[in-house]
């Protein structure tokens, strides 16, 4: 596909002659010699003010030939053939100088990955800044466990009923709208509780409300990776930007106890909404991708090799503003009868859960387990619950390459997503029997072993939350959608659950550890056996059972 827009240079305008402001991309025969690809413009600038005309450090641009990527640049087209890009050089030497700031020169599409993944960091600071705030708060109001994982829970209701909404209206105005609402709605919300802290329905509501924003949030994540990302790099994509809630719990957990500490457990909660509030206004300077950028990405997709290097069926690219009648027709054309027939789609939804039962149990409680069963103060138990998610962090950094590597040398998707999830659950699982059974273990080695075992489930960013815009990109949002209601039901039911138990039983390994085993062992079983990332037509499976019953 020949390179038909044009890119713009501002940074290298020459004084000493008029030029036209846009260079056009060109096809550059093979023969030529590939030099390494620059980001940003660079400039050379002369320090002797000489040059006709009088005009100081005249520069003059050179075209250099540089590989263009295999996807096409935003500004750009281009099918993985060589293009040139444009550098300024003063033709008597000088200084250099990089154009600022550095993602200048990056693609569109990665810049606003990197500013969805920004806002998923921002998501778990909220998330996990009560997991801290509970102990003081605990002591302040008089909650016991069970009142304590009440609140915690309250978040999962709000996050569980926002699930399919999301799916829904990521797919009808477009995952860049809906993920913006989402931010500012939790932002908000999480400001608000210390107003309403003492209030326990006030509490629960608002604490809903921030669940409700971070649940859009997923599905609107999906919609943009599947509209711009091709399958060769969507592990990565997924890891970068799902992979901001890791880090966004390291940075709760590592700027929430000294603030509280210092300022009161309130100000966590305003400083943390402050955060999400200005992302939102920074959101708005990123470009929104044109539906030629995204159909160009299709294109190159739909000619890649393997046999699951094709969609199945085209993304609907237009985002805008429906009438009652046609949000109506939209729900009317998903073909929900026809994903609850997939096995592939039950595997998905019963894993998800599974999944979360650990994840989230362990994100609410960890930080008191460390504080009861290690005696650590409030400082220290949240500086050690650190160490789960900075793992994670690494192992993400492996997992994602390592995926996409694999199907990028040909191995069947399917058998790639099924190795990575198998290692995201039997990890976690071994390394937590080890810590419940009593083997006179210093502490250390615990939080060695959960570190280990947590941090190695985040291979499922390259199993599990990579099989929705596998098996249909259309419908990816709504499959995550749905996925993630279930998914959200451990945070409901598996958070107060644990916090009863511990009030029952003292015993972590049973109400903490032994739940998450048994989900993460048999979700492996169901994984193995029922799951197929092979693209699935949705419209064309209810087509034919629409047919078969007329006839």
């Amino acid at each position: 596909m020949a390179a038909s827009s044009a890119l713009q240079h501002p940074l290298l305008a020459a004084p000493r002659r008029r030029r036209q402001a846009h260079h056009h991309l060109r096809l550059l025969p093979p023969p030529l010699l590939v030099l390494p690809r620059r980001r940003g413009a660079m400039r050379f600038s002369s320090g002797d003010g000489g040059g006709k005309g009088g005009s100081a450090g005249a520069l003059e641009k050179r075209s250099v030939p540089v590989p263009v990527p295999e996807v096409a640049d935003e500004k750009g087209g281009g099918d993985g053939s060589e293009g040139e890009e444009e550098v300024a050089v003063d033709g008597d030497g000088g200084k250099l100088e990089l154009r600022w700031p550095p993602w200048e020169g990056l693609p569109e599409r990665y810049r606003l990955m990197g500013a969805t993944s920004l806002a998923f960091v921002i998501c778990n600071m909220d998330k996990v800044n009560l997991s801290v705030a509970i102990i003081p708060m605990s002591h302040q109001y008089g909650w016991n466990s069970s009142t304590a994982g009440l609140v915690q829970s309250s978040f999962f209701w709000g996050y569980a009923l926002s699930q399919l909404p999301g799916g829904w209206l990521a797919k009808l105005i477009g995952g860049r709208t809906v993920l913006k609402v989402g931010v500012l709605a939790w932002s908000l919300s999480t400001a608000v509780i210390p107003v309403v802290a003492g209030f326990m329905p006030g509490l629960v509501l608002s604490r809903i409300l921030v669940g409700i924003g971070e649940g859009v949030s997923p599905s609107a994540a999906t919609d943009l990776i599947a509209r711009t990302i091709p399958i060769q790099e969507r592990s990565r994509a997924v890891a970068v930007v799902f992979g901001g809630l890791s880090f966004g719990s390291v940075l709760g957990y590592l700027f929430a106890p000294p603030i509280i500490q210092n300022l009161g457990w309130e100000s966590v909660f305003y400083i943390f909404g402050l955060l999400g509030v200005i992302w939102c206004i920074g959101f708005e300077s990123i470009k929104e991708l044109q539906s030629t950028d995204s159909e160009d990405i299709l294109n190159i997709e739909q000619a890649s090799t393997g046999s699951n290097g094709l969609i199945s069926s085209p993304v609907s690219l237009k985002s805008s503003d429906s009438s009652l009648e046609e949000m109506k027709d939209s729900i009317k054309g998903v073909p929900w009868r026809e994903f609850f027939k997939s096995k592939a789609v039950w595997a998905m939804i019963y894993v998800h859960f599974c999944g979360s039962w650990g994840h989230y149990t362990c994100l609410s409680w960890l930080p008191t387990f460390f504080s009861e069963e290690l005696d650590l103060n409030l400082t220290e138990a949240a500086w050690v619950s650190i160490l789960p998610p900075l793992g994670s962090m690494v192992i993400t950094s492996i997992a994602a390459p390592f995926a996409d590597n694999l199907i990028s040398s040909g191995v069947d998707t399917t058998k790639v997503r099924k190795i990575c999830q198998t290692i995201a659950f039997l990890s976690p699982a071994a390394f937590m029997m080890l810590s419940s059974v009593d083997l006179g273990l210093p502490p250390w080695v615990i939080v060695a072993f959960l570190t280990s075992g947590l941090a190695l489930s985040s291979f499922a960013l390259a199993g599990l939350y990579c099989t929705h815009q596998d098996i249909s990109r259309e419908y990816a949002s709504i499959l995550l959608g749905i996925t993630n209601t279930v998914g959200a039901v451990p945070g409901i039911v598996g958070v107060a659950l644990t916090g009863y138990l511990v009030d029952t039983t003292h015993s972590w390994s049973m109400s903490l550890f032994a739940p998450s085993i048994f989900f993460y062992l048999t979700g492996t079983v169901v994984w193995l056996a029922f799951f197929s990332s092979e693209p699935q037509d949705f419209n064309k499976s209810a087509l034919d059972s629409l047919t078969e019953s007329n006839q």
